[in-house]
């Protein structure tokens, strides 16, 4: 009866270790300290959760006064992908303005900087970078969240990107594996399908990831994808063929493999949150990500007594389950010696950079293309900010565009917001921006027939027109200036404003 009762506890710890779980509020609930004292091994921190960096360490000191070795985990991309600084914006720009520099210095300095800042603030794991070659330029949820279109180029910024965090002593985590790139639908939604060959897969697909591997990725997010070139029934968070089979065989990689949200449609539509746990698992999955829509207690003890129940019924192997604990816990070491190996602020500093100025500004800058010719405005303008619906990795709460620092360098200036929605959004925009000089704010605008016929009508009635686009730059430049940021990050709406007006900040 002991060793039963032991087994079962040993059984019950692993269970709680391999779950990833969010949580509401921007303090430790009791529930959650208390599974944390239980064994449960990490925890995944989303913008509802910080106010403040000052908060945020002292929520992870809480984490850690219940659990030394806690892996506290972050959505933080940088770019439009923010959770540290949800409230107003990335203090760096994303990968598509990294990979548009096309300087791995500077991706591996952007990346430094902000492990650095993660770990000032007690985050040790975070699920980035994204390795996919976004090949697809109308893919609804990867995007600028790419270092771009090229192999070779996203390939070089993703070591470049995994060897900057994990120097400031935050594990990296690559993802989506195998490649969410060739994607048409947002796996948030339903269940993208990639319909290639086995030497495309290879030869453009997998290169990043082989390329992270080599750099020394801590940990790899599987994707919610079906590839059925590599199987055909099983999407790859839930394939042994993908997880065990290439990853881990053919690839060889031996860090820690980490699902994307389970309760994404793609999943929990299909399978279920706690069916999809067991099977993931059962795949060669060592951590389930969940909590970004599913924050309590009750996902965490339907997920633990789901993968308990698998175990006790022979359907989940019991080996399989402590080898997926272990990892995470193998994880929890090696954060725990890289405390402390975050460099100081600029150290990564460019040469020839003004004093003060942060890194990811400077990448903003540097990505920063301009097309056509046009006298740097001087005068109030007025902003009209087209506005897509965000996917839900980006999500609607933090604010983009150029409104913001053009109104503090040419006081005046006004802004209004339009959507698909609008009757007629050119006609608006004249109506309400009177005599003023126009700045077009856009975002993948060739993604949206709405958005692109209404810049044609603006900029066919008032060719001084300044357009700027904060998404891909896919759709031909219009307007007398036309601005490319290549991300909506902060700092690449102060970069383009600069630009407009020809002052620095």
């Amino acid at each position: 009866m002991t060793t039963l009762v032991s087994t079962t506890d040993t059984v019950t710890r692993d269970a709680l270790a391999v779950l990833q779980p969010g949580f509401t509020g921007t303090s430790a609930p009791d529930w959650l300290l208390r599974r944390v004292g239980e064994g449960l091994a990490s925890v995944g921190l989303f913008g509802r959760n910080i106010h403040s960096p000052e908060q945020l360490a002292g929520l992870t000191a809480r984490l850690r006064a219940e659990r030394d070795d806690v892996l506290v985990a972050i959505d933080e991309e940088g770019g439009d992908v923010t959770r540290l600084e949800v409230r107003n914006g990335s203090s760096f720009p994303g990968n598509l303005a990294l990979g548009a520099v096309d300087d791995v210095d500077l991706t591996r300095a952007v990346a430094r900087e902000l492990g650095r800042r993660l770990a000032e603030c007690g985050v040790n794991l975070n699920w980035a970078p994204s390795a996919d070659v976004n090949s697809n330029p109308d893919n609804p949820v990867i995007g600028v969240r790419s270092f771009g279109a090229g192999t070779g180029l996203v390939a070089r910024h993703t070591a470049a990107y995994v060897e900057g965090l994990q120097t400031a002593g935050v594990a990296a985590c690559t993802k989506h594996f195998p490649g969410h790139g060739d994607t048409a639908v947002d796996s948030h939604h339903s269940l993208p399908r990639i319909d290639v060959d086995l030497d495309t897969l290879h030869t453009r697909e997998l290169v990043p990831f082989r390329a992270a591997i080599a750099a020394g990725s801590k940990s790899v997010m599987s994707a919610h994808i079906l590839l059925p070139a590599l199987d055909p029934t099983r999407p790859a968070t839930l394939s042994p063929r993908i997880l065990t089979g290439l990853l881990r065989g053919e690839l060889g990689y031996d860090g820690l493999i980490v699902t994307d949200g389970m309760e994404m449609d793609a999943i929990a539509g299909t399978y279920g949150i706690e069916r999809g746990s067991v099977l993931a698992i059962a795949a060669g999955a060592d951590a389930i990500c969940v909590g970004g829509g599913l924050a309590d207690e009750d996902t965490v003890l339907r997920l633990r007594d789901a993968l308990v129940a698998a175990v006790r019924s022979g359907e989940l192997p019991e080996e399989r389950l402590a080898d997926a604990a272990a990892r995470v816990r193998a994880l929890a070491s090696w954060t725990q010696g890289a405390r402390g190996a975050a460099p100081e602020p600029g150290a990564d500093m460019q040469e020839g950079t003004a004093p003060g100025a942060g890194v990811g500004l400077v990448a903003a800058r540097r990505a920063v293309t301009v097309t056509g010719s046009a006298e740097p405005l001087s005068e109030p303008a007025y902003v009209a900010a087209f506005t897509p619906v965000a996917n839900i990795a980006v999500g609607d709460e933090t604010p983009w565009g150029v409104a913001a620092e053009l109104a503090r360098i040419l006081p005046g200036t006004e802004t209004g917001t339009y959507g698909s929605g609008s009757a007629s959004p050119a006609a608006e925009v004249l109506g309400a921006a009177g005599e003023r000089r126009i700045v077009a704010v856009v975002r993948d605008a060739h993604r949206h027939a709405w958005m692109s016929e209404a810049l044609d009508a603006l900029v066919a009635a008032r060719p001084g027109t300044v357009v700027v686009e904060m998404g891909l730059p896919v759709a031909p430049p219009r307007g007398a200036l036309h601005i490319a940021t290549h991300g909506a990050a902060r700092v690449c709406g102060v970069a383009a404003a600069e630009a407009i007006t020809g002052r620095a900040s």
